[in-house]
């Protein structure tokens, strides 16, 4: 079975597209089903061969009229559905080679739109030049960069953008967006799922390694950017343990709220997000700022009881007052908390969200992909406030991480010295083992 049985070709571009709306429709679930078919009984070689046999063959060729039979069908003003198939063959073949750890191929796959042959020369037929232009639109569209994250660890020019790094949360936004193709949804849960992990346990091991005098950190180097501020970070945010964990804070509060007014949990929402947190000027100009916003958010429905549903819409409304507000540019508290210095304090902010209402963790990780998306097109020196939040976000969330368990150990006798010496301290994690009721 090849390209060529899908029965696409100029010879039957009239019968095609006789009745356009119908037989695209048909066209498209041909072609799906025919990737799904070649992607588990072919060799990745010969999946791209037929893909290229599809899609590309013959407008890469030189001084040549013939366009894939697959184009004619969307020949008339059709690109966006051509792009809709386009993508979806693409990430039925990505889901497939990452559960098959066929990583590599992914490249070739990304690598075979970027052929010299495809740009458009003035020899070109009208007819090659419009596919051409669609090929060229597709490259330079979000959903190519988009399946570029998929094959970054082989793509070595992509390395050098800062965003590259936080690519799991680039990953989650693809996983929800519902106008995604269902293999897209999937690839990107499976592969932002696998980076966490990857980055949960090579912190671990840098931390094993780092307060070891025996122990090589050769072979795990620190996954984050931060340099040796990494492990005081870590143990800064592993003393909040014990009766004042930020866990227990989070069960009690939980508790206390159960049958209040919406109003009532605002009030106390409020005292439970800022309990701990410091009484400087600067913190508590943007602590107003902050419960105003609250206050005026749905104030007709401050006398109904908070429901799950409400519950959850609060919550998700303080992510967005703390991240993106208008779902396009940083809120305002954003970036007054990252300029003055406050990214550690708006991380526990969020993470004490978090802790009360699970449920809200995807769209937390949806709006730190688009604080990405806004920042990345921004040189990484006037980006050194949002990289340090996105370092410190990533390493309290991972500290915080439901299979891994970090505690404080104190190896030093306490001096004399009222400050809490944490180079007296040594960090040790250990993976949470549940037992099955």
């Amino acid at each position: 079975m090849n390209a060529n049985s899908l029965s696409i070709s100029q010879e039957n571009t009239h019968s095609v597209t006789s009745n356009r709306e119908i037989n695209v429709q048909i066209v498209q679930e041909e072609v799906y089903s025919f990737f799904m078919e070649m992607v588990k009984n072919l060799s990745p070689d010969d999946v791209l061969r037929e893909f290229k046999g599809l899609f590309i063959d013959g407008l890469d060729s030189e001084d040549s009229n013939y366009i894939p039979g697959i184009y004619s069908v969307f020949l008339d003003d059709n690109e966006q559905e051509l792009c809709n198939t386009l993508k979806r063959c693409c990430y039925i073949i990505v889901n497939n080679w990452k559960t098959k750890r066929k990583d590599k191929y992914i490249q070739e796959l990304v690598n075979l739109f970027v052929d010299e042959n495809l740009r458009i020369k003035e020899n070109n037929a009208p007819i090659v030049k419009t596919c051409k232009t669609w090929l060229e639109n597709f490259v330079n569209s979000k959903s190519y960069q988009e399946l570029k994250l998929f094959a970054a660890k082989y793509d070595e020019s992509s390395k050098g953008h800062w965003a590259n790094r936080y690519s799991s949360y680039l990953l989650i936004d693809q996983s929800v967006n519902k106008n995604n193709p269902i293999e897209q949804q999937e690839a990107a849960r499976k592969l932002s799922k696998q980076i966490k992990e990857k980055f949960k346990f090579e912190l671990a091991m840098y931390i094993a390694r780092s307060q070891s005098a025996v122990s090589s950190t050769t072979r795990y180097q620190n996954p984050s950017i931060l340099g040796d501020q990494a492990l005081r970070l870590i143990k800064a945010i592993v003393l909040k343990r014990g009766v004042f964990s930020h866990e227990n804070i989070a069960h009690i509060f939980i508790k206390q709220t159960q049958n209040q007014t919406l109003e009532e949990f605002k009030v106390n929402l409020e005292k439970y997000l800022f309990l701990s947190v410091g009484k400087q000027e600067s913190v508590e100009s943007w602590k107003q700022q902050f419960i105003k916003s609250l206050s005026l958010w749905k104030k007709d429905y401050n006398h109904e009881f908070i429901t799950k549903e409400l519950f959850l819409r609060t919550c998700n409304r303080v992510i967005d007052s703390l991240t993106i507000e208008n779902g396009k540019e940083p809120s305002s508290l954003f970036i007054l908390l990252i300029t003055q210095g406050h990214a550690l304090t708006l991380v526990i902010i969020l993470l004490k969200i978090i802790l009360i209402c699970k449920n809200s963790r995807r769209h937390l990780e949806t709006r730190i992909a688009h604080l990405i998306r806004f920042y990345e097109n921004y040189p990484e020196d006037e980006c050194k406030n949002v990289i340090n939040f996105m370092e410190i976000f990533n390493i309290t969330f991972a500290i915080y991480a439901e299979n891994v368990e970090y505690n404080l150990i104190k190896m030093e006798e306490e001096s004399s010295n009222p400050q809490l010496n944490l180079d007296g301290y040594r960090v040790f994690s250990q993976m949470k083992v549940y037992k099955h009721k």
